[in-house]
This record gives C-alpha cells, structure tokens and sequence, in this order.
C-alpha cells in the first residue's frame, strides 16, 4: 500500500521517532521521519530502533573521529590520490590509537603529540 502511495521503490514501512535528550538540565524533543524496505514482519518497533542505534553507535564512533577529531572535514587537499591516501591513513591510525587504552581518539592523539616515543612505538608495533 505503501508503495502505490510513496512512489518509492519497495517501501516496507515509514516511522516516526521521538526522541528526547536532557543535557545540563536542559531537555529538547526533537521528531523525526524515517523509511525503511523491512516490512513489519520483518521489523518490529524494537527492532527498527535497535537499527538506528546502530547507524548512530557507527556515526559516533567513526565518522564523527574521522571528520572532527582527526580534521578530515576541514582538509584542504584535493588534487590527485592524496585525500585518498590520507583517508587510507586515518584509517590504518585509528586502531592503533585505540589500542592505548585511552578515554577518546583526542586524548591519544594529545598523547602522541607530547610524547613522540609513543607514536614511534606505534609506527614499529611496540605497545
């Protein structure tokens, strides 16, 4: 039914969230819309949440590193196989910095930058 209405190709449902955040006493509502292909067989109320969860877990732990902590938004460089190759590194980087054992990819990088030996050692796998 979905599918005659929407005019998108194999719709399976549309839901709506409500989400709600308090920050420093502060509480903001905030509604939004989605479309998923999983039919409500496929995918109950729970489930869907559970997804976006997911999606969210993924943007926070990786994407939000790369772009902001790592500055690849604000990079500058396009020419050529460069912003690919820094990519590449960024990626390659980002578990060895993990691997410290610090509370945030910034803290290890704040890290590496005052006490080279430790970047050394990650560049030669000594932990």
């Amino acid at each position: 039914m979905l599918n005659d209405y929407l005019d998108w190709p194999k719709v399976g449902q549309v839901f709506w969230l409500v989400r709600e955040r308090t920050e420093h006493g502060q509480t903001s509502v905030e509604e939004v819309y989605g479309i998923t292909s999983l039919t409500r067989q496929e995918a109950n109320a729970t489930h869907l949440l559970d997804v976006l969860r997911g999606h969210w877990g993924i943007e926070n732990r990786l994407h939000y590193v790369r772009d902001v902590t790592m500055g690849e938004d604000s990079s500058r460089v396009r020419k050529g196989a460069a912003p690919a190759v820094l990519a590449g590194l960024r990626n390659a980087v980002l578990p060895l910095l993990r691997g410290l054992g610090f509370a945030s990819i910034a803290k290890a990088i704040r890290a590496c930058l005052f006490r080279p030996k430790i970047a050394v050692r990650l560049i030669f796998g000594q932990r």
